[in-house]
Parts: structure tokens; sequence; C-alpha cells
């Protein structure tokens, strides 16, 4: 089972297919599940909670104040030019975090009680997101190559009760979400080819039933 960067990206197993047409009630009993697909977060969720990088592009809203509201890309250093305060830096920030570095420079010389908001329009950023039973979770710059076994290393490994075989796979193809389950102890082990990953895709480890 193996996914790939580029317009391939859709999959080249079938067997991946397979999982993929079960676990959204396609295909005949023989392709059914042993159980359902793991409820795994939304993705909208997921992005509003991660740090930031370079090419996000952000909506700040400042409550009552138009001028100060408006739609900004994180340029390659990091950083975007804001009305009044000059340049703020995005990068490495989540946008509740953000928003109060906002607030905190329009209230120091600008406006007595700003209201700040920060919306994410477009993810852009090269990054990954591995969440659930696993020791380290969060967000992790992607790399050229990097496999889903490479990513949950750098979220600190498996918990106890990690359903490892189960791990679902979130991905953006051609405008649709998508959701895969994938047997990485398995990949791991070399029993399963590895999967490669795409910027924006969202690796969830459930917690075993068991």
């Amino acid at each position: 089972m193996r996914l790939t960067d580029g317009p391939s990206a859709r999959l080249r197993a079938a067997t991946l297919s397979l999982v993929f047409l079960a676990a959204c009630g396609g295909g005949g009993p023989s392709e059914q599940p042993e159980r359902p697909l793991p409820n795994a977060p939304d993705r909208a969720v997921v992005v509003q909670g991660a740090v930031l990088g370079a090419g996000d592009v952000l909506e700040v809203r400042v409550y009552q104040e138009e001028g100060l509201t408006g739609v900004f890309r994180i340029d390659t250093d990091g950083t975007f030019q804001y009305p009044l305060i000059g340049q703020v830096k995005g990068a490495d920030q989540t946008p509740a975090q953000l928003a109060t570095e906002i607030m905190r420079r329009l209230k120091a010389s600008y406006l007595r009680n700003p209201q700040v908001t920060v919306f994410v329009k477009e993810s852009r950023s090269k990054k990954v997101f591995v969440l659930g039973e696993v020791h380290r979770p969060g967000t992790f710059a992607y790399e050229d190559n990097m496999s889903i076994v490479q990513a949950l290393t750098l979220a600190g490994g498996f918990k106890s009760l990690a359903d490892k075989n189960r791990t679902v796979l979130t991905r953006v193809i051609d405008g649709t979400e998508k959701k895969y389950i994938l047997p990485v102890e398995k990949i791991g082990s070399g029993h399963e080819a590895n999967v490669l990953l795409q910027p924006g895709d969202i690796i969830f480890v459930p917690e075993s039933w068991l």
C-alpha cells in the first residue's frame, strides 16, 4: 500500500482503496471492516488549532474596526504586515496566540479594548498533523518523501492503548476529503509497504477497543 506525491496521490494500492470503500460503506460484504471507521477529528477544527506557517492565508477581524479587518498571507520569513502595528510574526503560533499578540500590540498604543479573532482561510504551509494515541501529538513540518512511520516517530510513537493497525489518514484529493484505515504496525514491521504523506495530511491514532 503506497500513497505517492503528485497527481497519482489518489492511491496506487488497490488494497488501500478497498479499505476506504469499506469504511464508507461501499463494496460487497467481504469488504466490510470488522469495526466502523474510528471517529477522527474534524479537519476544520484541526487546521484552526494548528500552528501557522509561511503561505497560510489568514482573516483577521477586529470588532467594530473595519480598517483593521482583512485577509493576510504569511510571507516566507514567517511574518506579515498589519495596519498600525507593522510587521507581525505569524509562523509558529496558533490562530488564538496570534490574535492575542495583535490585541496586545493594538491595545498598547491604539485601541482601548480591541477584540481580535484570527481564522485560517487557506492552509498552504507544508505541514502534517499527528493526533490521538501518540506521545507528542501536534503539527510537524512536512519533508519531501515523508512517510507515515516517520511522522509517527516525530510524534513520539504509539501510546500503550493505541489501535496501531487502525490508524486513520485524512487527505484532501481533488477537493474532496477522504479517510483511509492504515495498518501502521504491519507497515513498521515491514509486512506492508510504507505510505508517503502529502502536506496537509492528518494522521489520527484511535484508542484500542481491547
